[in-house]
């Protein structure tokens, strides 16, 4: 990958800064997420996830299953609030 390449297409965080993190001193997937909000955006992680655990396995020479994968939360979906306060009426 090039270092123009993105890791979290939604949180706009690149590979040149994630391996910046790493080189700063990061050493988790936890961190990375704290300091550049990656796998925080609209898709939690679908993509990002695992191409951030690929690359700090890289930079740590240890396989990417030993890597500790953050709690994943699937998206939210909206609803209309007059829905929860009424309920649905008996039929």
């Amino acid at each position: 990958m090039s270092a123009k390449t993105y890791i979290c297409r939604c949180e706009d965080v690149t590979l040149a800064e994630v391996q910046q993190m790493l080189k700063d001193g990061a050493q988790t997937m936890e961190e990375i997420k704290r300091l550049s909000r990656c796998t925080m955006g609209p898709c939690q992680g679908r993509i990002c996830r695992i191409l951030l655990a690929q690359e700090i396995a890289k930079n740590s020479s240890r396989n990417v299953t030993e890597i500790d994968v953050p709690t994943y939360r699937a998206p939210g979906k909206p609803i209309k609030l007059g829905l929860i306060a009424c309920g649905e009426e008996d039929a």
